[in-house]
């Protein structure tokens, strides 16, 4: 699906003059054109599903690679740093680091690739616990494995800038599959190396 941008020029100089402003004036008259471009960069994620974001990311390593099927030795990528924006205010999402880890089953993915799906899935009209939820959904169709894990904290404009205004205010999701959410001991272990 492609952003519409000249659409989104029409809508932006329609919110102006609702919000009283004259959109002809000279530090209006290119807004629209402005906002319709940082849309489509801030919202590129919208683009491709999560398959499709798995197929752009899918480089993994298995030539060196000795792994056994029932190891809990896990691979932790934190303090990935994306934004997003709510769906419910498109108020931004901000000040957001995620980690991700997983424990291989026979093969790697490339380290950037893990932070590129990060900010890829970001880049939605999105809640937070959707950014997990897809970046787990795509690791697992990459790497293969069941066992992955997303940790995400970050402040929401839509608390921070309007309504309770709880400027301090974060929040942590965490998105748990395969034995990251059956074995304690490994729940444990990836807690600590969160830290």
């Amino acid at each position: 699906m492609a952003i519409n941008t000249k659409e989104i020029e029409k809508h932006i100089r329609g919110m102006l003059i609702a919000l009283g402003e004259n959109p002809d004036r000279e530090g209006l008259k290119d807004t629209p054109k402005r906002v319709a471009k940082m849309y489509e960069e801030v919202f590129q994620g919208m683009c491709y599903t999560n398959d499709e974001i798995a197929e752009m990311f899918e480089k993994t390593f298995e030539d060196d690679l000795s792994v056994e099927d029932g190891n809990k030795d896990i691979v932790l990528m934190k303090d990935i740093e994306i934004f997003s924006h709510c769906e419910h205010h498109l108020a931004l999402m901000y000040n957001m680091k995620v980690a991700v880890a997983y424990i291989p089953k026979k093969k790697v993915i490339g380290l950037s690739k893990i932070a590129r799906i990060a900010d890829m899935v970001g880049r939605r009209l999105q809640l937070q616990e959707r950014i997990g939820t897809d970046i787990v959904e795509i690791m697992q169709k990459i790497t293969g494995s069941e066992d992955v894990a997303v940790i995400i904290e970050g402040e929401h404009g839509c608390m921070t800038t309007r309504g309770i205004k709880k400027t301090n205010a974060k929040t942590i999701t965490t998105t748990l599959r395969g034995r990251f959410n059956t074995d304690p001991i490994l729940n444990n272990k990836l807690m600590m190396m969160y830290k």
